[in-house]
Formats: C-alpha cells, structure tokens, sequence
C-alpha cells in the first residue's frame, strides 16, 4: 500500500506539469486548429530563463521563495514575448494556407528554439538549485512522503487549472476567445478583434508552459537546452488522450498519463524481475496514444467542435 500510494503521488505530480502544458496545445488548437509543436521549447524557455534568474540573484540573500517569484515573472514575460513573435512571425501569416504548412513551421520552429537555447545556454545540463525546503513529509509514519517542492506543483496546478476555467467561462475575454474558435468571421462582426485573441491564447499558453517549465526543473534539479521536447510531446499526448481542444480533457489526460506512466514504472521492474525498470517509462504514453488514437480517435472527453450555421 505504501508503494502504491507513493506512486500515486509521483504520478499526481508528473499529470499535473503535463496537463499545463497539454493546456497550452489544446487552447491553440481550439482557436485555430494548430498543433504548436513548438510548446515544449517555451517550456524549456521558461526553465532557463527562471535559472538565469536565479544563477543572478544567487548572493543576494534573498529568501528561496523570492527567488523563485522573481525568476517566474521573469520567465513568464520572457516566454509570452517568445511566444507572441512566434505567432505573428511564423504562424500568422500561414493562417489561410493548407495545414500542412503551419505543422512544417511548428516542427521547424522547435528546433529553431532549441538550435539557439543551446548557442546562448550552452549544451550542457545546469544543475536547478533547490529554493525551497527540502524536508519530506511523511504522510504517516515510515510511509509514502512528499516533498515541499511537489506539494507546491500540486497546489499551483490546481489554482491555475480553476483561475483558467474561469477565465474561460466566466470573463469577456473567455466570451470572445469561445466565439473566435466557433467562428472567426463572424466574431469579427460582431465587434471581436480575432488577431488580438489568438495572440492572447498564445500569451496564456506561454504562461502556462513557463509556470510548468519552472516546476519541471525544481522537481528534477536540471535543465537544459533539450528538456522541453519530451515533455512536450507527452503534453501533446495527454491533449489528445483527453480530447483536443477540449480544456476538461487536457486535465484529466494530463493527469492520467501521469497516473500511468507513475504506477506502470513503479510495478513494472518488479513484476519482470528488474528486467523492466523506469527506463522504460517512456513506452507508456505511447502506447497509450495508440490505444485511444485506434479505440476513440475524439478522446476520452471528445474534441469540442461548435454548431457552425
């Protein structure tokens, strides 16, 4: 029981870095049916610029949670900037062409992010130091733990998912990103501006993937050039094991994938003898993208497609 509680917990705290990130793919992909393959490599953005940061008030005396809030605004600026110039550069102009040649332009930005993160950050992994304490927390005594760092992802994950379904579902600016995803022209009769909402979701998706990129580092203590792909494609993953373009969906498959990738490593090396171990984790998202992609090609939750007159 201890172990399987444990690996739930890991597993909560892995769904919940990638059901940010699936966040970000989905609202794109609500808006204006793009699969920014690029998301990952904000993630890693944020991670660095937030190491930078923190590499530069290092002998401040500044308390670790100061730091860490210093180093998230700064990664977020730096990451809606990033992810603003890459919408109006790359992205819109290809906004009418066949979708083959905004997937291209994904695919060619990502490495494009990931070529110059490695010419201004250097190859190498950087160690993340810890900004908060160390000290497990016993859930009872000698059993599963949890650290103040994953008890932080937790929590965060949590207000951010309900501040954004509100933002969604309760604001003006929700209102109008819903009508622009249903029908870009005539929300633009009827008064909303289409340029300026997509590029607010790519904002709010880069907001999401820096928050994440930031826990991703502090939960795993390094980062580097290439730590967004991965990630990124588990994200991408969990989008459409949810459902894409559906923000429910992107949680919950978020969420399991973690579930699933924890629990599956965790009992899978002790089940073959130590043949199978953690290494091998990286088989499960894909597998079950296979599953879901051949079982139910919509996801578990359905892709959100509006009535169009």
């Amino acid at each position: 029981m201890d172990i399987f509680v444990q690996q739930i917990i890991n597993g909560l705290v892995l769904g919940s870095m990638y059901a940010l990130v699936a966040l970000g793919y989905t609202m794109v992909y609500g808006i204006i049916s793009l699969i920014n393959f690029a998301h990952g490599e904000i993630l890693m953005v944020g991670a660095l610029t937030s190491w930078t940061v923190v590499q530069a008030f290092a002998g401040s005396g500044l308390p670790g949670w100061v730091l860490l809030l210093i180093s998230l605004i700064a990664a977020i600026v730096v990451c809606s900037a990033l992810n603003f110039a890459i919408e109006k550069i790359a992205y819109r102009p290809l906004r009418n062409a066949p979708r083959l040649a905004p997937l291209i332009t994904a695919m060619g930005m990502s490495l494009l992010l990931q070529t110059l993160a490695m010419i201004v950050w250097k190859p190498n992994p950087k160690p993340y130091p810890p900004l908060l304490p160390q000290d497990p927390i016993f859930l009872w005594e000698a059993g599963p733990v949890i650290t103040p760092t994953q008890l932080l992802i937790l929590v965060t994950t949590v207000v951010v998912l309900a501040a954004l379904l509100w933002l969604v579902n309760k604001t003006k600016l929700g209102r109008a990103m819903r009508a622009t995803a249903e029908n870009p022209r005539v929300a633009g009769l009827m008064g909303v501006r289409p340029d300026h909402i997509i590029s607010a979701t790519f904002i709010i998706g880069a907001t999401l993937a820096a928050i994440a990129g930031i826990m991703w580092a502090m939960n795993y203590g390094t980062v580097q050039h290439s730590m967004g792909f991965l990630p990124g494609l588990k994200a991408f993953t969990a989008a459409v094991f949810g459902g894409i373009g559906n923000l429910t969906g992107a949680m919950v498959g978020g969420v399991l994938l973690g579930l699933i990738e924890a629990i599956g490593a965790g009992y899978l090396g002790e089940l073959t003898g130590g043949v199978f171990g953690s290494q091998y984790v990286e088989i499960f998202a894909f597998l079950v993208l296979i599953l879901v992609l051949t079982l139910r090609p919509s996801g578990l939750m359905g892709e959100r497609v509006a009535d169009r007159a």
